[in-house]
């Protein structure tokens, strides 16, 4: 079921609401699905990343580090 931005209201909402939004629907999905639940194209970019971090191990920072660039912290 494809559902607009348009029906559900959501194009008249300034940038913050809609990114609040997107945490909230980004924190109901549960914490294992089905692969058969998944599109393609996201299975894709997981097996990209794999590849990427067994390519270049220890290449990543952890977030506490790369947010303090930003002057954030969490």
């Amino acid at each position: 079921m494809a559902v607009s931005i348009q029906e559900l209201g959501i194009s008249g909402l300034s940038v913050k609401e809609k990114l609040d939004l997107v945490q909230q629907i980004l924190d109901s999905l549960p914490a294992e699905v089905q692969l058969d639940e998944l599109p393609e194209w996201h299975l894709d970019i997981l097996a990209l990343r794999r590849m990427e971090m067994e390519a270049s191990p220890g290449a990543g920072k952890p977030w506490r580090e790369a947010l303090a660039k930003f002057g954030r912290t969490s």
